[in-house]
């Protein structure tokens, strides 16, 4: 698996993020049972820099705490059957499966993990699970979703056991 991890701020957190964002993105995939070798790029910014995207792609004029640009559609989240029948879901270059883009802010993980009374590590490994959820098809707009796929953040951040 192909994990790039970039910086547009200086990230000043207390423990090894980038080991983390990886340890993460690995577990997540594992969970999920993704079949294929995949490429994941992490953005990490901060308030200033998601807003811009999010003016940009979203139309909304605020910070949010983390972005998720899918390259992959799924009819059902998690169903990884028909990936190899779109040969574009492919880096040809690699064979990697490009699962696409997680933008994470670093002030909000660290403004939220206070506010939620846990660490800074559990905030940005749960940002990153979700994030990672997004790029297999889940998502949150129903409520019916909302709850699955909750359910398995839940899971997964326990079973990584970075606790509050």
């Amino acid at each position: 698996m192909t994990i790039s991890i970039e910086e547009e701020i200086n990230v000043d957190l207390p423990f090894d993020y980038e080991k983390t964002a990886k340890e993460v993105i690995h577990y997540t995939a594992a969970h999920e049972k993704f079949p294929f070798e995949a490429e994941v790029n992490l953005l990490l910014t901060d308030d200033e820099g998601i807003c811009m995207l999010n003016r940009e792609f979203r139309e909304m004029d605020s910070p949010t705490d983390v972005l998720s640009f899918p390259m992959i559609h799924y009819e059902k989240a998690g169903d990884f059957s028909q990936l190899e029948a779109d040969a574009d879901n492919f880096n040809p270059d690699t064979g990697e499966v490009v699962l696409g883009d997680i933008v994470l802010n670093i002030e909000r993980v660290k403004q939220q993990a206070e506010s939620f009374g846990h660490s800074k590590e559990r905030e940005f490994a749960f940002l990153i699970v979700h994030s990672m959820l997004h790029l297999f098809g889940y998502d949150h707009m129903e409520e019916a979703d909302a709850g699955r796929m909750e359910g398995v953040q839940r899971e997964i951040v326990e079973e990584l056991h970075i606790l509050r």
